[in-house]
């Protein structure tokens, strides 16, 4: 809301945040001023990104609320410096400047007193006569305070421009003192530059600094950014009345006009437009040229590799061509004590003869055994074998089962900085036989990485349930392999009697083929009606803070993951974090904390990483990372993280953009993991998400146990809904010979 009549200035110091939305930018918060001395007083609006101990010159107007009494409406705020010595050293001591705590910043304050800020600011050399700080030290606080006030300059004119302080400073990590030069001039390079702003956001900088509404350039970056869309929800391309009519409606401008700007773009090449066969029709299909590469790459790789295995080519497993299969089979039962199922026998002289095959199934089918029993018998021929999955959580379990090493397909592959792969077509990986699980979660751009490094003449072997929910980026790769008559597959059917004891393995099978789960008379799967979302909420968290400790001695933290539908919403992912923190890791007197946004990071807190970060850790940090926060230092603006893979990594403060809460996962997220118990929030809320394969996808994450709390007629939409359609890919069509 903009200045009026009413509007006066309140100048306060943030002393607590209570509440903050991370979309919308809404905070209730306490501050002090000088009126009101040691009473707090509230004030609400638009705070995200103000950081505690900040004085804030806060621009709006005095309201009171029914229950809450006299507060005062934030419409804009902006930092300024603070005057008093108790501010500088609030100020200081508030860890916005690296280096300087609270007791060093106690000892600044009383040595230079009110004029601590201008020695910061113009003679940061006299810093070394405070006790304690060192050259070192006396540098980078000096170097922390530049950066500051560069940033505080980029705030000031992004905040003209309506953008926020959270995202202002993601602007300010990725061009530095460039920044408020590419906004004005290049603003839609910030949608595919800059993590965590889209075409919104830029179009609205865009609008701000001038750019018409009708702008070729405007038009040409909604298009791409319909395509990143599309992409975001799972398609390779769109096709080209579906993009049309999409634009029209994101850009607001005329049919014809986008249309022009298209054919521009496929001219220069920055979409890719191909006829594409899609069923017994043909598509205009358009393309972001990554994914048009990586499909073209993928496709022609597989054959090669598939291809050179039929004729006379080189082989790393030759040794199986001519192999007596009952005499291994039976040495093989020997070894684990257990027979192969037919269809197993044939996944396994499948995975053993063919360069390319595919093998799946549902829980309780055995897939993991058949692939124990292909490692076991190639390492018996000295084989060079590599397992490898897309979640560390997959690589650990696929370890487990074979007895053999397992890592993540990011670590296999040494991606780098900027995601190009160590290993590729020129520096191929020295195996005879790659084992890729949970194939299911593989997206075009991975798997393309993926199968460039596998060496002429070895065997790839994907193994994965073709019916969980497909790949969280673009493409369905497992399921276009299965749909290519190319590409050898076993598909394993036969649930083994010991699987059928499970409520968790039969009620996932009877929900993958739309029939009810039986909830009587089970010891591992369980269903606990209620309606309301807030009062699923509240049940969740008592389900997994005391319900399932007490009974089955699991750990809330460890052993009990919670997989909703959905992220927004009060059974949602987002609110049932903020519930499941307060229950599990609530605020502990003396021990420290950071707000980022609209989250409270506290030691202890489950935490998953959002994007892929390369430059993190010692191979990168993926999407979909889960780990534990086990410490937190204000002094160096940091906290790190125990992932998932054993590995201690730190994230700078202003990193926590990265880093969600995963008490609770959408059930997208939970791909390629498994958890010994899993609680899933049913409400009728999320109606458009409940679908088959999303809950047969959360139910078979579960080892021991599976808990639905929530609405019966939630239950029974999820089980009769068959879900959507296929996405727009081509690489089904670019596997079948022409």
């Amino acid at each position: 809301m903009p200045d009026g009549p009413l509007a006066v200035a309140l100048d306060a110091v943030l002393e607590r945040i209570t509440y903050a939305n991370e979309e919308t930018g809404y905070t209730i918060a306490r501050v002090a001023t000088e009126r009101t001395g040691a009473d707090l007083l509230t004030v609400v609006g638009p705070l995200l990104g103000a950081q505690v101990g900040e004085s804030l010159r806060l621009h709006g107007r005095w309201t009171s609320h029914p229950r809450y009494g006299r507060q005062f409406e934030v419409w804009s705020y902006s930092t300024v410096l603070p005057a008093t010595v108790q501010g500088i050293r609030r100020y200081l001591g508030s860890g916005l400047i690296k280096g300087i705590g609270p007791k060093m910043a106690e000892r600044i304050v009383d040595h230079f007193g009110t004029g601590t800020l201008d020695v910061i600011e113009q003679q940061p050399e006299r810093l070394v006569e405070v006790p304690g700080l060192g050259p070192k030290r006396t540098k980078m606080i000096a170097a922390a305070w530049e950066e500051q006030k560069i940033i505080k300059e980029v705030m000031i004119f992004l905040q003209g421009v309506g953008v926020s302080t959270s995202i202002a400073v993601r602007i300010f990590k990725q061009y530095g003192e460039s920044s408020i030069s590419v906004v004005r001039t290049q603003p839609y390079k910030l949608a595919d530059e800059v993590w965590g702003i889209g075409f919104k956001t830029a179009d609205t900088i865009a609008q701000a600094v001038g750019i018409p509404h009708d702008s070729p350039e405007r038009v040409k970056a909604g298009l791409r950014y319909t395509l990143s869309q599309a992409a975001d929800d799972g398609h390779c391309y769109l096709p080209a009345p579906n993009l049309t009519a999409d634009a029209v409606k994101i850009l607001d401008v005329p049919p014809d006009l986008v249309t022009t700007c298209l054919q521009e773009l496929a001219a220069t090449e920055g979409v890719v437009a191909e006829d594409v066969p899609a069923g017994d029709n043909t598509v205009p299909a358009v393309y972001l040229p990554p994914f048009y590469r990586a499909e073209l790459s993928l496709s022609g790789t597989l054959l090669t590799l598939l291809r050179g295995g039929r004729h006379a080519g080189h082989d790393r497993l030759k040794s199986f061509a001519d192999v007596d299969w009952e005499r291994a089979e039976s040495w093989l039962h020997r070894q684990t004590g257990t027979e192969l199922a037919p269809e197993q026998r044939q996944a396994v002289r499948l995975a053993l003869t063919e360069k390319v095959a595919v093998l799946t199934g549902g829980p309780g089918c055995g897939k993991s055994f058949t692939v124990r029993s292909i490692v076991t018998l190639a390492r018996a021929k000295r084989a060079k074998v590599i397992l490898a999955a897309p979640t560390g959580r997959a690589a650990k379990r696929l370890a487990e089962l074979t007895g053999h090493e397992a890592t993540t397909v990011h670590r296999l592959l040494q991606l780098r900085p900027g995601g190009e792969a160590t290993f590729d077509r020129d520096n191929p990986l020295d195996a005879d036989l790659v084992v890729v699980d949970e194939a299911s979660m593989l997206d075009l751009l991975l798997a393309n990485k993926l199968v460039k490094a596998v060496a002429p003449g070895a065997h790839l072997l994907f193994v994965g349930d073709v019916d969980q929910l497909p790949s969280v980026g673009a493409g369905e790769v497992l399921k276009d392999l299965l749909a290519a008559p190319e590409i050898p597959r076993v598909r394993l059917t036969q649930i083994f009697r010991q699987a059928q004891e499970s409520g968790v393995v039969v009620n996932a099978h009877r929900v993958n083929t739309g029939r009810h789960p039986v909830l009587e008379g089970m010891k591992d799967f369980f269903l606990f009606p209620c309606e309301e979302p807030e009062e699923i909420a509240a049940l969740t968290v008592d389900v997994v803070a005391r319900r399932i400790p007490a009974r089955f001695r699991l750990d809330p933290r460890r052993d009990v993951q919670v997989l909703a539908p959905m992220h927004r919403g009060a059974a949602g992912a987002g609110a049932l974090n903020i519930a499941l923190q307060e229950a599990l890791t609530p605020a502990r007197e003396g021990m420290p904390e950071r707000r980022y946004g609209g989250r409270v990071f506290r030691v202890g807190d489950k935490v998953t990483q959002l994007r892929n970060n390369y430059d993190k850790g010692a191979a990168g940090v993926f999407n979909g990372t889960v780990g534990i926060v086990t410490d937190i230092r204000p002094d160096e603006h940091k906290l790190t993280v125990l992932t998932d893979e054993d590995e201690h990594v730190d994230y700078a403060f202003d990193e926590l953009d990265e880093l969600a809460h995963a008490y609770a996962v959408s059930i997208h997220r939970s791909q390629g993991s498994e958890y010994p118990a899993v609680v899933v929030p049913l409400a009728t809320s999320a109606w458009m998400m409940l679908q088959r394969n999303l809950l047969y996808t959360a139910i078979t994450r579960a080892k021991r146990l599976v808990v639905i709390v929530g609405s019966r007629r939630a239950l029974a939409q999820a089980v009769r809904t068959k879900g959507a359609g296929r996405r727009h890919t081509g690489l089904t069509y670019r596997l079948t010979p022409r």
